[in-house]
Order: structure tokens, then sequence, then C-alpha cells
């Protein structure tokens, strides 16, 4: 079983980079028949596959309508997959808001984050793409979210995440932003005053987490100090 997993975990994979829709199909479906787990399906197969073709994108091996054609690939085993994914508990959930900046509409990356959050369990605030700076802040607020999750590719868009990352911080300072996309960098996320970056899409549900965890702790030892101090 374990060979015959990993031989359709590759055609997922490589399907999506040769965007061959006929080929990720076929693999999702002996996936669900032979009854492997969709989830894994997803992350081992079909996320690597799409993060391979990011990663083509930037080195200006693919551009946009290779990316739209992988994206089609991906969407057409998704859809057979999804009704079998369960989800998977890893500890920790949440309130999560997230979108892609206005005046940019590439949203492949951020819907890979989004559907890993769903399966861990979070509740999930999508905004889709090309979101107004003002329509994260006000959702945040209206959701009360822990983490906010802003998603750009390209140079021109990015910048306008340093203003919604300021705005947020204002009215909420204990609200985790985590920012990602190609052009994004370590660097870049500590210049806009950001809580982290994702490198990439599997790495996304794993930094939130952590972050999460680290923030809930704080506030936990916060509170158990307050109520020490009062009495």
């Amino acid at each position: 079983m374990s060979d015959r997993r990993d031989e359709l975990f590759s055609k997922l994979k490589q399907g999506v980079i040769d965007f061959e829709e006929e080929a990720t199909v076929e693999a999702a479906n002996d996936v669900v028949a032979e009854g492997i787990d969709a989830v894994d399906a997803v992350f081992e197969g079909l996320v690597p596959g799409m993060e391979h073709v990011g990663e083509l994108y930037e080195q200006q091996e693919y551009f946009v309508p290779e990316l739209l054609m992988c994206a089609d690939a991906m969407y057409a085993a998704l859809d057979i997959l999804r009704p079998h994914m369960k989800q998977k508990s890893l500890g920790v959930t949440g309130v999560v808001v997230m979108g892609v900046v206005q005046g940019d509409v590439h949203d492949i990356g951020k819907n890979i984050v989004k559907m890993m959050f769903d399966v861990a369990g979070f509740e999930v605030h999508d905004l889709g793409r090309d979101v107004p700076l003002e329509v994260f802040v006000e959702e945040q607020l209206r959701t009360d979210a822990e983490l906010v999750c802003l998603s750009a590719m390209m140079t021109t868009t990015m910048v306008g995440m340093k203003d919604i990352i300021k705005q947020i911080k204002a009215k909420n300072p204990e609200a985790i932003v985590m920012i990602g996309g190609s052009p994004v960098t370590e660097d870049i996320a500590e210049m806009f005053g950001a809580d982290g970056f994702a490198e990439n899409a599997s790495n996304a549900l794993k930094d939130a987490i952590n972050m999460l965890t680290t923030l809930r702790k704080i506030k936990d030892e916060a509170e158990v100090k307050q109520e020490a101090d009062s009495q």
C-alpha cells in the first residue's frame, strides 16, 4: 500500500506541475477508490505540486497562463478529494481572517492555505482576492479573529500590507498578522511589522499554530499574574 500511496501522490504532484487535469483526476479517483487518506493526498501530492509551480513562476519559467492551468489541474482533483477529507485535530484552533490584498487577484496560494486551516478545524473567514485595506481591519474587529493572513503575489501590491498591519495593530494590538506570497521575505515581514511570514503553504499552518500557542500562553500567564497581584 505504501508504494501505491507514494505512486498516486507523485502522480498528483506531477499532474499539477504539468497541468495535466486528466492525470490529477484519475489519481484522485484512485485515491478515493483505494481508501487512501484524502487529506494526505492533498498535502503530500497537490500542495507540493503547487508549491513547485510557484517556484517555477518565481524563476520565470512559468507565467500566469501556466499558473492558471496548473491551478485548474489542482482544483479538478481537489473537487474529488474534498468530500472525503476529514478534519484533523492539531491541538489548536481559532478564528482566522484571510485574503489577497487590493490590486492582486492571484489567490491560488491563499486558497491552499485556507484549505489547510479548514481541515485543521479553524473558523476561516475568507475575504477573497483584491480586498481593500479597510475590509481586513473591519473583518478582524467583527470576528475578533486572533489571526489575520495577508497574501500578495506582486511587489506592487505587497506594499499595501504595511498599512493593513498598521491599522489592525492600532485597533487590536494582540491580533497576530501573518503575510505570505512569492515576493514576501522575513526581512519584509519584519519591516512591515508583521508577526510572521509563511515561506510556503505547508509552513503557514504550522507557523500560525506556533504563534497562537505562544500568544495564548502569554495571555494565560498575564491573567495568572493579575489575579495574584489583586489578592
